[in-house]
């Protein structure tokens, strides 16, 4: 299996920090609690992916899943969903 592409590895890194680092954006008995849940649920899901591609030495579609993955944890903190605690590294600035 060939090494996965420096791209592929950095977005892969980028993203498992970003997982590290985020915590749901609303309380555990808030009405949104459920979205929050499900936007970390779809992010790990396409990451796992991610990593299965890459295995098999699938650079595209290991570099697309984990660009979905990373896709989902933007959104969640945009919308308030996750908390990415002002890392605007690891997430996409407010401006």
């Amino acid at each position: 299996m060939a090494p996965a592409p420096p791209l592929l590895e950095r977005y892969l890194a980028l993203t498992e920090s970003a997982i590290a680092r985020v915590r749901p954006g609303v309380p555990a008995e808030g009405f949104l609690r459920g979205a929050s849940d499900d936007f970390l649920a779809m992010a790990r899901a396409y990451l796992a992916d991610a990593r299965h591609f890459a295995a098999k030495g699938d650079g595209d579609r290991a570099l697309a899943a984990v660009s979905y993955a990373h896709g989902w944890l933007d959104a969640g903190v945009r919308l308030g969903l996750l908390d990415g605690g002002g890392d605007d590294q690891r997430f996409t600035p407010f401006r």
